[in-house]
């Protein structure tokens, strides 16, 4: 059932000036929406959300638990895009088990309030990564509560700024040959827009109350077969070696020791060992009246791209 959008609704977004978050409000100011509201540490993070009309960015940094609850109180329907993909133990539980606890918390303090959070496929407390183990216990959290809560989990989601087809497309510029770890683990890739507009669809749908929804593409691909798709970007496909268990965990432990984010963790292998594909157990994105795109259906939809800066400023919809 599909429903009409009420501008006044009071939207806040946390991790709005992120990847899936920018693609949201978006979709939202597109739709009509004109009360959105995207707290953030860093107001420079959030550029590209000041200049669409109807959002408010809003600098918040430490966010207290007084704050938190004065935002909340202030909203209709809070959404959480929060999450991290490497970190120590301590950090996964911070970010995906605390942070969901502080906001069911506030959203009950302020009377109750719609709670859409998004999740991951493959979530399990007994999953083999800190990752996906942190999550399910996020869920636990929100699903335990007296909320109108919606869930949603995707797999993989790309799109011109994402951290995944990019990085392996940078990969592709500078060596001859790729060697990649977790070549045969399974992904069902979801496009960015199609995981806003499901998320849109949370935040209306009356009927969404209480479920989880799974966000996946019509495809199932190997990560052997996006680092193709990555390099096809720019037309420069590299020869991939896949890498034997043992060699893949010592490259992950040795980008682990590099300064920064490391680009693929242990955790993430481990990861990797659970199919990222939808289940089929829980209804999806036709369920949201959405037909989702492919990687490939989204690649030929653009110009050929003649550099990654060309690919990302000409892939929004």
């Amino acid at each position: 059932m599909k429903t009409t959008p009420d501008p006044d609704t009071r939207l806040l977004i946390f991790g709005g000036s992120g990847f899936v978050g920018r693609a949201l409000c978006r979709q939202l100011v597109a739709a009509g929406y004109a009360r959105i509201t995207v707290p953030t540490r860093h107001r420079a993070h959030a550029k590209a959300l000041s200049v669409l009309p109807g959002v408010t960015v809003l600098e918040t940094r430490p966010l207290d638990d007084d704050t938190l609850q004065a935002l909340v109180a202030g909203a209709d329907v809070v959404v959480n895009l929060i999450a991290i993909l490497q970190g120590s133990e301590a950090a996964f539980e911070a970010t995906h088990v605390r942070w969901p606890r502080r906001l069911v918390q506030a959203c009950e303090a302020a009377g109750g309030r719609r709670l859409v959070h998004v999740s991951a496929l493959g979530v399990a407390e007994d999953a083999p990564s800190r990752y996906l183990r942190s999550k399910a216990r996020g869920e636990a959290v929100i699903r335990a509560s007296g909320l109108d809560w919606r869930l949603l989990r995707p797999s993989v989601i790309f799109g011109a700024e994402d951290r995944f087809l990019n990085l392996f497309a940078e990969l592709q510029q500078v060596l001859p040959v790729l060697p990649l770890a977790g070549a045969t683990a399974q992904f069902q890739p979801v496009w960015v827009e199609d995981v806003a507009a499901a998320l849109r669809q949370l935040i209306e749908r009356p009927e969404a109350a209480g479920q989880v929804f799974e966000a996946a593409g019509p495809q199932v691909l190997s990560l052997r077969e996006l680092v193709q798709l990555a390099g096809q970007l720019l037309s420069r496909p590299r020869p991939i070696v896949p890498l034997p268990h043992a060699l893949a965990w010592l490259q992950a432990l040795l980008l682990e020791c590099m300064p920064g984010e490391p680009m693929m963790s242990r955790d993430n292998l481990a990861s990797m060992r659970v199919p990222n594909v939808a289940s089929g157990l829980l209804p999806g994105l036709a369920e949201l009246d959405l037909r989702p795109r492919s990687v490939a259906g989204v690649l030929e939809a653009r110009p050929r791209a003649q550099s990654l800066d060309d690919w990302r400023r000409d892939s929004h919809p």
